[in-house]
């Protein structure tokens, strides 16, 4: 499998993520949302950090399940109650991210959602990976 990230210099810089990913390999994992939820289906964590950091761990999860690894994703979509808090908190999202995942972004986007399936949940991340 190769992913290739592309930044066009046209383009605003890229921070903590790619415009455009070009991924080539043999399977398709596309992973489902993953919130904060523990092994018993609880909701954890009371800040968006806290639920960012264990959704991430879930979506890593799945896909390391599926035979991926983080530097196959090709997309991740993140969806929170509020953007603006996740702005504000992006530098250590940002940590978040690289402790878990390195510096190889997907193409991402960050939408802002009236609520989630678990009223508690304060972020959700889904995406798809091609593996080889």
């Amino acid at each position: 499998m190769s992913t290739e990230r592309i930044n066009p210099p046209e383009l605003s810089p890229a921070t903590g993520f790619s415009h455009a990913v070009v991924a080539t390999g043999s399977r398709m994992v596309f992973l489902a949302g993953q919130t904060a939820l523990d092994a018993e289906g609880n909701v954890v964590g009371e800040t968006l950090p806290e639920q960012f950091e264990l959704a991430l761990t879930n979506l890593f999860s799945a896909l390391r399940a599926a035979g991926g690894t983080p530097a196959d994703l090709a997309r991740v979509t993140v969806y929170v109650t509020d953007v603006a808090e996740y702005r504000e908190r992006a530098p250590e999202l940002g940590r978040i991210w690289r402790k878990l995942a390195g510096r190889d972004y997907p193409a991402m986007a960050v939408v802002e959602v009236v609520r989630l399936w678990d009223e508690q949940a304060l972020v959700e991340l889904d995406g798809f990976a091609v593996t080889p």
